[in-house]
This record gives structure tokens, sequence and C-alpha cells, in this order.
């Protein structure tokens, strides 16, 4: 584990430990955080340990599922659910079915996503998965309903291999871990957040080992949609 992702995962702890991870009150729009070196920091530690949760579990949707509820983004026991998108179907390229050790002739379907907490799009996803490999019942719920597609197959009690995990936000320069960092101080501006924050690309395998689907999440700013710890 590289220093800057403990050091920001330390701090993450530090806040809950702190009070910091209480419960906030649900907001309707994101919320300024102001623009601080310290604030800064909070968010690269919330960033982080998003992504160490995804990488320790095999389900993206359970793991959502928690943080939304840790942090107060939607009314407690909101669950994620998988607004679907339509129009934008993406053919699977021969990586895709290599990784799917899909058959020449093996359909591959396509499922795009927005996973959504309350009124707060936390992710993105493209899904490609093997129909064949997968239970007539799971098949059509992801045809008709709105049900995230870890809900419909957890039933296979399914692993996750991930391919990559690239963070696409640097709230702090590469060598902030090696400089002191300043006392928050009251800032002229909010800090700016961007659309997409980290994404996510990975194989979903059955018990049996045998790979079903490959996703790609691009996880958005809205992961952040609340308050700024107020850090002393």
């Amino acid at each position: 584990m590289s220093r800057r992702l403990i050091a920001a995962t330390a701090l993450a702890a530090a806040l809950h430990l702190a009070g910091l991870g209480q419960t906030f009150a649900r907001a309707a729009e994101h919320q300024a955080w102001p623009d601080t070196a310290v604030t800064r920091l909070a968010a690269l530690a919330l960033i982080q340990t998003l992504n160490a949760e995804l990488l320790s579990s095999p389900s993206a949707t359970l793991t959502l599922d928690r943080w939304c509820n840790t942090h107060a983004l939607a009314p407690a026991g909101s669950k994620i659910i998988a607004e679907r998108i339509t129009g934008q179907d993406k053919a699977a390229d021969p990586e895709i079915r290599e990784r799917l050790e899909a058959a020449p002739d093996e359909a591959v379907a396509y499922r795009r996503v927005r996973l959504t907490c309350g009124t707060h799009v936390l992710s993105e996803a493209d899904n490609w998965y093997l129909p064949a490999r997968l239970t007539d019942e799971m098949n059509q719920a992801l045809e008709t309903t709105s049900t995230s597609f870890g809900r419909v197959v957890a039933p296979l009690r399914f692993t996750r291999t991930t391919l990559d995990a690239t963070l696409l936000w640097q709230p702090l320069p590469e060598t902030w871990a090696l400089q002191p960092i300043a006392p928050a101080t009251k800032a002229s501006s909010p800090l700016a957040i961007p659309d997409f924050l980290l994404r996510h690309r990975a194989v979903l395998k059955r018990a049996d080992g045998r790979p079903f689907s490959l996703v790609v999440e691009s996880y958005t700013g809205n992961i952040l949609a609340f308050p700024a710890p107020a850090i002393p």
C-alpha cells in the first residue's frame, strides 16, 4: 500500500473517530466545500476510503448502499436504484469477449445504468454480460426492471476481479505528503469538485470461476454531496 493511501486512509479513520462521520441532513443539491488544503486532504481521504471499500467487496451496489447511508445522502434505509440508460448500446470489443471467455458465436448483452442514492447519481456503469451464464429470471429482471446488476446476480455468490482502479481527480499535488498541511482557513471560493472522481474496471465471476460480466464504473462527484467535515 502506498504512503499516500496509508496517510489518506488514516485521516479518514481519524475523521470518523473524531465524530466527523456523523449523519448529515440529505442535501437537495451538491454541497459547496471551502477550497482549503485541509478540505482537499479530507476529500482525498474520503475518495481513497471509498476506493478501498470497493476493492474489498464483490458488490459495488452494496458498497454504495453503505456509503449512501453512512453519509446520509438519502433518507435512512434508502437503497441504490439503477436508472437504465437506453439507446446507447456498445458492442463488446475483442478484449471484452476475451475477458469474458465468450465463445465466438456467444451473445454478449449490454446494460448501461446510473446508480442513484435518493436524488444523487453516485456512479454510471457500462456492463457487458453473458446471458447464457445467468438464469432466465436474472435475464428477465435485467431486461425489464431497474434493479441493480449486483442485486440481480447476488444468488450466484460472485467474486470480483479488479482490472484497474483509476483516480480521476487529484485534490492535492503529488508531493502533498512531503509538505506541511496549513490549518483550515476561510476560503474565498468553493472547492471545484469535478463530475467524475474514480473509475473501476472489473470482471465478475460465478462461484465456479467462470466470468459472466465485465463492468466499467465511473464514480461521480456526488459521493461527496454532503457538508464538508468541520475539521478544527
